[in-house]
């Protein structure tokens, strides 16, 4: 017994009318997150990094050579405001991890380059995050992390389905 089935005890015990399997679920979820919020976030504090920019420089990184983008792309990917990407790229640029280029495509507009310096440090605190990630789901075996896996991506596409197209019913036929 956990945390969430002593609420989920005292919840049944004074509203018994109310089924509270949800609030069960999602508030496993929410410490859950929570924890591992935590566990990666000392990761990227221990390279002077927030989750908000190891996101841009994994971004960046990940787009394969010349580690480049637009911010609107940037956004796309990270999905934040320009106002909030704006605040990333100029705390990252006066770091020397990343670099604003003009676009050679567009000569209005910008390229967010990573620096060598960037392009280092953003190598390393992979490493270590996917090393990370790796101890914070070991309480799972292969097969567990396989199915939630699963369930998770399920779940998340009925909650992301675009609004011209129903969420799939969970309703079994009559």
């Amino acid at each position: 017994m956990d945390q969430v089935d002593r609420i989920l005890a005292q919840w049944r015990r004074e509203r018994p009318d109310l089924e509270v399997q949800p609030m069960g679920l999602l508030g496993r979820l929410k410490r859950l997150h929570d924890r591992l919020s935590a566990g990666t976030g000392r990761v990227f504090a221990a390279h002077g990094l927030t989750p908000a920019s190891f996101d841009v420089l994994a971004t960046l990184r990940r787009a394969g050579p010349p580690h480049a983008l637009t911010p609107s792309e940037l956004i796309g990917w990270t999905m934040v405001t320009s106002g909030t990407m704006t605040n990333r790229l100029d705390r990252l640029a006066a770091d020397g991890l990343v670099e604003r280029r003009p676009n050679p495509e567009d000569g209005r507009g910008a390229l967010i380059v990573l620096t060598e310096k960037g392009f280092s440090l953003v190598d390393a605190v992979v490493t270590e995050h996917v090393a990370n990630q790796h101890a914070l789901v070991a309480g799972l075996t292969p097969d567990e992390r396989a199915a939630l896996d699963s369930l998770l991506r399920t779940w998340l596409a009925a909650l992301e389905a675009p609004a011209d197209r129903p969420a799939a019913s969970t309703d079994k036929p009559s």
